[in-house]
């Protein structure tokens, strides 16, 4: 018997080459009726119809919803779902019976919060780095705790700092100083009123991608990606320069370790706690020997592993999402292509700082071995320009990564804009 198929308009919500990616995937799905992006991008104005709305907007949102019939609304970014957009749905009579893929915002804490984070994974004995917190009243404790510690140091903004609140310092004084400036200078505003000061884990670093209704999970594909700015991972934090899926260290050995001491213990401290998940849970690991540690939980996809993990997934998404709203997702089987994907991230010059706007982009058209998802692009008068410092991320296919990586490199090649970069050394580590 054919398994009865919904047909729904959608919404995403967010701009970047997550949110492109997700909609690629959804807009392949026989159950996507209409697809709708807010803000959207150059890149989703091809498959979807974009709508002006700032994602934190609720009131514009919940208007969007009602006047476009949309039934399944999909949570890109971290910051409506740290300040309560499913629970906003959910209070509302007009709107609760919509379906929303992301945490209610008490469990959105496990990103809105480092120190809530620590102490989920304490409570629930999950493998991670020692830590203390401290606020502006205990500073004095703070430097004290990092002449206990040995270096480098780790300090973390506690909230939300656009992945620019970590640093990592070799130096015990600047290391203090790091830190009144973060506690008494509001260094990442109100993100940093409290800071968690962590022992440093030498290791490598992949991410695993985790779907739960709350009651049950799936493991999505493996990948790594690449915050730094210059080659050999030199230079400043940026949002992601390119990621890789598979991650070629993370054996099947190491995964179950993963899903034993990690994954499980994380959806069922999610329930003995009380925290409502439906969503995607990203897990920034370390692996420090052969043991995996959790850095921190993200409680959305990463950007730009979506890039490399979405294209991997042969299963439809949206049966996919339709069986965690209504918690069966155990009966969904997850379909994994075996090729490896890789995506090579475009930035404007002068990224992660100060950067120009508005440069023509060219030779998009001319691209065919590679998926181009759109981030900081938008469409002017009939042309594509940059709007963001990661504009656009070149994904590729490949029987091995290096093959991968080889054909978004002769990509990129047909690409332009005004002071393009890019690293060329992705997969150098591995």
């Amino acid at each position: 018997m054919r398994k009865q198929i919904l047909i729904m308009n959608i919404l995403v919500l967010g701009s970047g080459g997550r949110e492109h990616t997700f909609a690629w995937k959804i807009a392949q799905s026989e159950e996507c009726n209409k697809l709708f992006v807010a803000p959207g991008n150059s890149g989703t104005e091809k498959i979807a119809t974009n709508l002006s709305i700032n994602v934190t907007d609720f009131g514009a949102i919940k208007a969007a919803v009602l006047e476009n019939d949309i039934s399944l609304v999909v949570v890109g970014p971290e910051d409506p779902l740290v300040q309560g957009i499913h629970d906003f749905f959910l209070a509302d009579e007009v709107i609760k019976h919509v379906s929303v893929i992301g945490p209610q915002k008490a469990a959105a804490e496990l990103e809105g919060s480092k120190e809530f984070a620590k102490a989920f994974m304490s409570r629930h004995n999950i493998p991670t780095a020692a830590y203390q917190s401290f606020t502006k009243e205990n500073v004095e404790e703070g430097y004290q705790f990092l002449e206990s510690l040995n270096p480098p140091y780790v300090l973390k903004a506690d909230g939300l700092a656009a992945g620019k609140g970590v640093l990592i310092l070799n130096d015990l004084e600047e290391a203090k100083s790091e830190l009144k400036s973060m506690l008494l200078d509001a260094k990442f505003g109100e993100a940093s009123a409290k800071v968690v000061i962590e022992e440093f884990l030498d290791g490598i670093e992949l991410s695993c991608f985790v779907l739960t209704d709350g009651k049950d999970y799936k493991i999505l594909p493996t990948a790594k990606d690449y915050k730094r700015i210059g080659e050999g991972d030199t230079g400043l934090n940026t949002g992601g320069m390119g990621a890789i899926s598979p991650v070629p260290f993370a054996t099947n050995e190491f995964l179950e370790k993963v899903e034993r001491q990690i994954v499980k213990p994380t959806v069922e401290g999610l329930q003995k706690d009380s925290l409502p998940y439906v969503g995607f849970i990203f897990i920034g690991l370390i692996k420090v020997g052969d043991q995996p540690k959790v850095i921190e939980y993200n409680v959305r996809m990463g950007d730009p592993e979506t890039e490399v993990v979405l294209p991997r997934l042969k299963t439809d998404l949206v049966e996919i999402f339709n069986a965690m709203s209504n918690q069966s997702l155990s009966e969904v089987n997850i379909d994994i292509d075996e090729r490896a994907a890789t995506t090579v991230v475009l930035v404007s010059g002068g990224y992660p700082e100060a950067y120009e706007k508005g440069k023509a982009i060219r030779g998009i058209d001319e691209v065919n071995d590679s998926i181009l998802f759109h981030a900081g692009a938008k469409k002017s008068d009939g042309k594509v320009i940059t709007s963001g410092g990661r504009v656009m991320a070149v994904t590729s296919y490949g029987n091995t990564y290096e093959e991968a990586i080889k054909k978004s490199y002769q990509s990129i090649e047909k690409l332009h804009f005004d002071k393009m970069y890019y690293r060329k050394d992705l997969g150098f580590d591995l």
